[in-house]
């Protein structure tokens, strides 16, 4: 008899959804891991057979996937949700979001540590295995998010005020470059640069920014089409539209994540096409804020690549890409035609942001030389009704409460529901006391910030 070949890890479940090469739920599989690596995927009594695991999980009544990517937020303002003033349609996204930001002073290295250290816990908790998170201070959140051995893209801040110029830009990259070195090698984080509202950047800092982006082959990111008001402040500035402007300064091309997406015409979505970006779709933040929903089924007839985000988790709701999906799914059919398919989404959620992020390589999908980044769901109940179908029991049953087990490159980050590698208490306790120290009179804060709002109108 042929001996069994060595493994760390092997999880059994009651389905196994891969995502690629489909999303097509394997019944009574499992996943055999070593090394960090998914080592094979196959039915449940071959895997027995072929592997001789030094840890057997066995999840009965459980869905397994990849972990889920969150493709834009701005991890460490979870410790600002409903701190922050109430939400401005009549601005561009990108803009209103700096005019609720709190003041200046009020950000510091410690909240980002500490804010970053919560939004790791929720993260893992909702089953996210990889983000790609924004802001300032952004040493701060890779030092956090690498410990943890989170797969990770850290946004580089570029100015965001208006008219920012190349001078106050070249200062920013220089900084961001700085980052760029220490982290070049690691295997966990990715870096990408985050230019504001494209409003607010002059030609001469965009350039500046497609520049040094060339030079280093990063990725850009940036909030593009997230408003009514953004886009006719653009046309009414620059001539043109967004998307057009950036055209034109050679910034639409395949590496170019657009943020949001709302607010989308016919030219547009051909452009988006065309010039082969990303786009990362928040889809409860900008209905909560009132600039609507990106047109995921135009943009997906189109063969745009699309991944999920959750936005600034203090503007809206919690860090869950389950009801991240759920909602883009059902805001696609609300114009008369049927909510998207159910393995699609899922698919948008986890490869469809890896694949945005540039790490689809290595995450966003069950298969064998990927991390295994995996993620389990209680879908007991739920897919035991008649007719239901696994992934839409995950979709549609299933919320973050359901998410029993994750793992990151095959070491469990959560168990049965428990997370391991912090005490939640104290996590508790840490959001109580900055919930205490950020307690301060709004109006007066925010004087200088709703000042400078003049400068949009």
């Amino acid at each position: 008899m042929q001996s069994r070949q060595p493994a760390d890890l092997l999880i059994e479940a009651r389905w196994v959804l891969p995502v690629a090469p489909r999303c097509e739920a394997l019944p009574q599989h499992a996943v055999a891991v070593a090394d960090g690596r998914i080592l094979a995927l196959g039915p449940t009594a071959l895997m027995r057979e072929r592997f001789a695991p030094r840890e057997r999980v066995v999840r009965g009544e459980h869905a397994l996937l990849p972990g889920f990517v969150n493709a834009h937020t701005e991890a460490a303002l979870v410790l600002l949700r409903g701190q922050l003033p109430e939400a401005q349609p009549a601005l561009p996204l990108g803009v209103a979001d700096a005019a609720r930001e709190p003041p200046s002073d009020w950000m510091s290295a410690e909240l980002v540590r500490d804010g970053t250290r919560i939004a790791l816990a929720q993260m893992l908790r909702a089953g996210i295995t990889c983000v790609a998170s924004d802001g300032a201070f952004p040493e701060e959140t890779a030092r956090v998010l690498s410990a943890a051995r989170m797969r990770a893209s850290i946004g580089l801040p570029i100015a965001h005020g208006a008219g920012a110029g190349a001078a106050e830009v070249g200062a920013q990259l220089a900084s961001a470059e700085r980052l760029w070195d220490e982290y070049r090698a690691s295997p966990w984080l990715n870096l990408h640069f985050a230019p504001g509202d494209s409003v607010a950047l002059t030609e001469a800092a965009l350039a500046r920014v497609r520049t040094v982006a060339d030079e280093l082959d990063a990725r850009i990111a940036m909030p593009v089409h997230a408003s009514r008001t953004e886009i006719e402040l653009s046309v009414a500035r620059a001539g043109a539209r967004p998307l057009e402007r950036l055209a034109a300064l050679g910034l639409l091309r395949p590496g170019f994540l657009a943020l949001h997406m709302n607010q989308l015409d016919g030219e547009d979505l051909e452009l988006a096409a065309r010039t082969g970006i990303s786009v990362v779709t928040c889809p409860q933040a900008g209905l909560y804020q009132g600039h609507g929903a990106s047109p995921l089924r135009e943009l997906l007839e189109r063969g745009v690549p699309v991944g999920l985000g959750s936005g600034s988790p203090a503007h809206a709701g919690a860090l869950d890409l389950l009801a991240e999906a759920r909602t883009a799914a059902l805001v696609a059919g609300s114009a008369g035609a049927p909510a998207l398919d159910a393995e699609a989404v899922l698919r948008l959620a986890t490869l469809g942001g890896a694949m945005a992020l540039g790490l689809a390589a290595v995450a966003g999908s069950i298969e064998p030389g990927k991390a295994a980044d995996l993620i389990t769901i209680d879908v007991g109940a739920l897919s035991s009704q008649g007719g239901t179908q696994p992934a839409e029991a995950v979709l549609y049953g299933a919320t973050r409460e359901h998410v029993s087990d994750v793992w990151l490159s095959g070491n469990a980050a959560v168990s049965q529901g428990r997370l391991l590698a912090f005490d939640e208490q104290e996590l508790s306790a840490l959001r109580r006391s900055w919930s205490e120290r950020l307690n301060a009179p709004w109006s007066a804060s925010y004087a200088p910030a709703q000042a400078r709002l003049g400068d949009w109108q």
